[in-house]
């Protein structure tokens, strides 16, 4: 299962909020999907890294959950 939990710990440690995300391309229905654990691109997951300048860790895990 993708969790993307470590984005917002991330982005809260960086001082990065979800209106500097929107500010920078980021789109609400981007946003919907991460709060919901849906997937994204690998597009999307370089440019959340590149805006928040973190690694692909720090935004995304996978667990064995279903």
């Amino acid at each position: 299962m993708i969790d993307y939990s470590p984005l917002w710990e991330t982005m809260r440690k960086k001082g990065v909020t979800q209106y500097r995300l929107l500010q920078a391309g980021i789109d609400n229905k981007t946003l919907d999907a991460l709060k919901n654990n849906r997937n994204i691109t690998m597009l999307t997951l370089e440019k959340l890294c590149r805006i928040i300048r973190c690694k692909p860790e720090d935004v995304v895990r996978f667990t064995d959950e279903a």
